[in-house]
């Protein structure tokens, strides 16, 4: 079973659902790599001009799956892998439309907030809980510097608690919210109003609002995978995520 469906939801529009219900979408290698490769299929496709991104299951995504995170000699690669895929979601000449429920936490709170537009469901959980698991969140602060604010983007990434999706639309992380069973038809309501816009010039738009920036995406995230590696690579992180694998507090003083 892919990891990642592909549906063309009409000539113009592709619906890519990540598929690990039972791990709650969690990030993993392969899912990363068929993501990145699904989105890089769809940019090469000239119809193609809206990608919406949603999960199977019980939540959108619930960040990197901390099990494979265990593994010490695929650290490196994973890391790369979301910082690949969330410059891929960011970059991609498609709008792109999040269309989430249940929960976006850590990475997957990162591959929304990478998106062109978010839908939310009410109840959705989001956050950026890294700390607690000895981790830096360095891969999504571009995004939420620009679009929460330096004082949201502190309270979220030093709380490391969740918030609900109203409170993510007040801080500018979601920009609707709707009931649970209105999220495609809303997200799919959006793609169609993008559909009215010239393709060149929603193309050049995108490529403007990003070059405004003193910083580009790619160079953000490239200086934070070096912060998060170095975190994911102490004995905090090994502290972090065995807790959290074994459904424990952490033990600091250990680490």
């Amino acid at each position: 079973m892919p990891v990642v469906l592909v549906e063309r939801e009409s000539p113009q529009i592709s619906v890519l659902t990540l598929n690990r219900p039972d791990r709650r979408n969690s990030l993993t290698l392969e899912l990363l790599t068929e993501l990145c490769a699904a989105i890089n299929t769809a940019s090469e496709q000239q119809e193609q001009r809206v990608l919406i991104l949603r999960g199977a299951g019980a939540a959108f995504c619930t960040g990197l799956d901390l099990k494979e995170a265990t593994d010490q000699t695929k650290a490196h690669a994973t890391a790369e892998m979301v910082a690949s895929a969330l410059i891929t979601v960011s970059q991609t000449r498609l709008i792109t439309i999040a269309a989430v429920h249940g929960a976006a936490v850590a990475g997957g709170a990162g591959i929304m907030s990478a998106c062109d537009f978010v839908v939310a469901a009410e109840r959705t959980k989001i956050g950026y809980p890294e700390v607690r698991r000895g981790l830096v969140a360095g891969l999504v602060m571009t995004f939420l510097r620009r679009q929460t604010g330096e004082r949201n983007m502190r309270e979220l990434l030093f709380s490391g608690e969740l918030i609900d999706a109203m409170r993510a639309k007040e801080i500018g992380l979601v920009n609707r919210v709707v009931a649970a069973d209105d999220v495609m038809h809303e997200a799919k309501k959006f793609a169609g109003s993008v559909l009215q816009g010239a393709p060149s010039a929603l193309t050049q738009t995108k490529r403007l609002v990003e070059e405004l920036w003193w910083h580009s995406v790619k160079g953000d995230v490239e200086l934070a995978l070096k912060y998060h590696m170095q975190a994911r690579e102490s004995d905090e992180a090994r502290e972090g995520i065995a807790a959290f694998n074994e459904k424990r507090q952490p033990n600091w003083a250990k680490s």
